[in-house]
């Protein structure tokens, strides 16, 4: 009789914990909360794919990490310059806008921090644009949410490299808030002064998008 194989991103029932993690990991500090689930969600076991346009074909020969806006000088870097990076890992749960949450996920990649320590950034600079491979996505948010601890550009998720559907070669992580900010497939950020609205704000998402004040559309849309 044919069987399928297990789902290698199922979780068990109980997840893991943070004080469980090998030392140096960033543990993120919505993991430490008696109740780590948002309001109005659920815990999924599984990591569900969704996205706005279907998974974008990428070649890494070819891929660019640009990096424009508001600093001194732009920069550009190759898939295998980004990955000579220092890089981090951390614990982390994501909760999506459409109410599943995954817990204790661990990544692996470039913090933000590392990123920005690269550049020369304007003062007058207090929003990111993340751009996406995926057809002209894109996502904004607070300089100073981009610049948390645990916000990273990830490659490796749970140990494995990340696959196409879930946003590999590389996708950035924002666990505070909801997960539509963690771009898939990026290619890029700017550095502006004003916020601006990304694909998903432009619909009538939030502009912030924090899961625990249920911050999932736009109070002006």
């Amino acid at each position: 009789m044919f069987g399928f194989g297990k789902d290698p991103k199922l979780q068990a029932e109980d997840p893991p914990k943070p004080q469980e993690q090998s030392e140096g990991t960033i543990i993120s500090p919505d993991t430490y909360r008696e109740e780590r689930i948002p309001p109005r969600q659920s815990r999924t076991k599984k990591w569900p794919v969704l996205d706005a346009s279907g998974t974008p074909y990428i070649d890494k020969t070819n891929w660019k990490f640009s990096i424009v806006g508001l600093v001194e000088e732009p920069v550009e870097w190759t898939w295998a310059e980004f990955k000579a990076l220092p890089r981090v890992q951390v614990f982390a749960d994501m909760h999506c806008v459409t109410r599943w949450s995954r817990l204790s996920n661990l990544w692996e990649g470039v913090s933000t921090r590392e990123v920005l320590s690269r550049l020369k950034v304007k003062p007058n600079a207090q929003y990111v644009m993340v751009y996406g491979y995926d057809r002209g996505w894109s996502t904004n948010m607070p300089l100073e949410e981009f610049l948390k601890e645990d916000c990273l550009f990830a490659d490796i998720h749970d140990g494995a490299p990340i696959d196409d559907e879930h946003g590999g070669p590389l996708r950035l992580v924002i666990p505070s808030l909801y997960a539509w900010k963690s771009a898939k497939w990026v290619r890029g950020i700017e550095f502006i002064e004003q916020d601006r609205a990304g694909f998903w704000e432009r619909g009538g998402y939030h502009m912030l998008g924090d899961p625990w004040r249920e911050q999932r559309f736009r109070e002006d849309w």
